[in-house]
């Protein structure tokens, strides 16, 4: 459903996947629309937060630089 509203309103998706399943469920995209109430619905979905942590904080950018210098201390 996701990859169809992207997909219905001309937005660039790039799905991951290593499982042959999934990447045929994604290519199946195509064969079906989605209705004005059923774009809706899932556009009500968006919080506008994460579901684990705020990107755009200081804390969070002082975590990411933690895992890079964490990294680079192992190679």
């Amino acid at each position: 459903m996701i990859l169809r509203r992207l997909v219905q309103r001309n937005i660039v998706a790039l799905p991951k996947s290593t499982h042959r399943e999934r990447m045929e469920q994604n290519i199946d995209v195509f064969d079906f629309t989605l209705s004005d109430e059923e774009m809706a619905a899932v556009t009500a979905l968006d919080t506008k937060t994460s579901l684990f942590f705020r990107h755009d904080t200081p804390e969070a950018v002082d975590m990411f630089v933690g895992f890079i210098k964490e990294r680079a201390g192992r190679e």
